[in-house]
C-alpha cells in the first residue's frame, strides 16, 4: 500500500488526507498541534457519516477510509512515506524550515510537495539538499469535492518525479494541469479580475454590489457573484492573495489591490465569518435589490469578462500553461460557466480587444493593456 504524509490537519490537509484514503492510500496526517488532529478526526468522521446518511457510502467504506488515516503530531511518521504534501500556513520561512526537517526523515525516493497557493515553489526547493524531488501540488478547497489540482514543477524539479506525482493525482480522479512556478500559478492569477474589476466598477459607482453580483450570476452564469464570493472566502484571505500576486509581479497594475477591500480588512469586516463584509449578515438586515436593467448589465458583464479573457490569454502568452490547461483550470478549479478563451472566441477577439483599448483610452491604466496573444488572433 502506498503511503502519503500530510503536514497540517486544517481543512485543506484533512481534505487531501480524505482524498488519498478514499483512493486506497495509507495516510499519515500530522499536525504539531494535537488538538488540531483531534478536531480533524472528529470533523472527518462527521463528513463521512453524512455520506452514509445520504446513501453515497457504506459503513464499511467509511471504516476503511478512517482506518487508513493515522492522526499524529510527530513528523517521524513520514519515514515510510512515498509522497509528503505540506498544507500549513503561507509563510516562506516556516515552509523552508519544515521541509528541511522532513528531508532528514523521509527516504531518498520520497517526493516532497507543497500545497502553497501563491509562494515560490522554486524558492522552497532551494532550501533542500536535494531540490530535484521538490514540487508544488496545489489542491483547491474543499479538496474532496474540487476536481482540479495544479501541478507546479520547481525550476530544480526532476521531470520524471513531476510526471510520477501527476500520475498519482490523476489516479485519484482529479483533473491535473501543469503550470510554471509563477505568482498565483493559473487559477489565482487568472481569477484576479473577477474580483478586482468588479470592485473597481463598484468604486466608480457604475453599479452597486447587489447589481454587480446579479449581473455575474444571472447574465454571466457564474455560481456566485464576486462580492458574495469574497465574503464567503474571507477578505483577509482574498486580499492577501491579491496583494501577494501584485507584489510578486513587481507591482504590475493589472493585479493592484483595491482600497474598498483593504478598508474591510482594516475594519475587521472579513465576510460571512465575522457577520459583515461587502454584505451585512446580521439578523433582520434587508439586502438591497439589484438594478436588473439588461443593457447596463451586459456592459458590466462584458467589461469583467474582457479582463478575465485577457488574463487567460496573457497566461498562455507568458508560457505559464497551455490553452487547454487554462480552460480546464478555470472550469474545474473555480467552476466558470465555460473556458475563457472559448468565451472570448464566441464574443469575438476583435470585440474584446476594442473593449480593452477603449478602457485604456479612458483610464490610461496599464491594467487594460491587451495581451499580444489576443492581438495576434485578429
Amino acid at each position: 500500500m502506498s503511503v502519503l504524509g500530510v503536514l497540517g490537519a486544517g481543512a485543506m490537509g484533512s481534505g487531501i488526507a480524505q482524498d488519498a484514503a478514499t483512493n486506497g492510500w495509507e495516510v499519515q496526517l500530522i499536525d504539531i498541534n494535537e488538538e488540531a488532529t483531534v478536531t480533524a478526526r472528529n470533523k472527518l468522521q462527521k463528513i463521512l457519516n453524512r455520506q452514509v446518511e445520504k446513501g453515497r457510502m457504506s459503513d464499511t467504506e467509511v471504516k476503511g477510509i478512517m482506518g487508513r488515516i493515522y492522526f499524529g503530531s510527530s513528523m517521524k511518521a513520514f519515514e515510510t512515506a512515498d509522497l509528503v504534501i505540506e498544507a500549513i500556513i503561507e509563510n516562506m520561512d516556516i515552509k523552508k524550515k519544515v521541509f528541511k526537517t522532513i528531508e532528514g526523515i523521509v527516504s531518498p525516493e520520497c517526493i516532497l510537495a507543497t500545497n502553497t497557493s501563491s509562494l515560490s515553489v522554486t524558492q522552497i526547493a532551494a532550501s533542500l539538499s536535494n531540490p530535484s524531488r521538490m514540487m508544488g501540488i496545489h489542491f483547491f478547497n474543499p479538496a474532496p469535492l474540487m476536481k482540479l489540482v495544479e501541478i507546479i514543477p520547481a525550476l530544480q524539479s526532476d521531470p520524471t518525479i513531476v510526471l510520477k506525482a501527476q500520475s498519482i493525482i490523476d489516479n485519484w480522479g482529479k483533473y491535473t494541469v501543469l503550470a510554471k512556478d509563477t505568482p498565483g500559478f493559473i487559477v489565482n492569477k487568472v481569477a484576479r479580475p473577477f474580483y478586482s474589476e468588479s470592485i473597481k466598477i463598484y468604486e466608480e459607482e457604475v453599479a452597486d454590489i447587489a447589481t454587480i453580483d446579479w449581473v455575474m450570476t444571472e447574465l454571466g452564469g457564474f455560481r456566485m457573484g464576486p462580492f458574495t464570493l469574497t465574503d464567503y472566502i474571507g477578505h483577509d484571505v482574498n486580499y492577501k492573495v491579491t496583494e501577494s500576486v501584485w507584489q510578486a509581479f513587481y507591482y504590475d497594475g493589472r493585479y493592484k489591490p483595491s482600497f474598498a477591500q483593504k478598508s474591510l480588512v482594516d475594519a475587521g469586516y472579513l465576510g460571512r465569518k465575522t457577520g459583515r463584509g461587502f454584505y451585512n449578515y446580521g439578523e433582520g438586515v434587508v439586502k438591497s435589490e439589484p438594478n436588473t436593467n439588461a443593457e447596463t448589465g451586459i456592459k458590466i458583464l462584458h467589461r469583467v469578462l474582457a479582463m478575465l479573457i485577457n488574463e487567460a490569454a496573457d497566461t498562455v502568452y507568458m508560457g505559464i500553461c497551455s490553452e487547454e490547461a487554462v480552460e480546464i483550470a478555470m472550469t474545474k478549479g473555480v467552476n466558470y460557466p465555460k473556458g475563457l478563451l472559448t468565451w472570448g472566441k464566441e464574443l469575438g477577439y476583435d470585440y474584446i480587444v476594442k473593449l480593452l483599448d477603449d478602457l485604456y483610452d479612458r483610464y490610461h491604466e496599464e491594467r487594460y493593456r491587451v495581451s499580444p496573444w489576443l492581438r495576434d488572433r485578429i
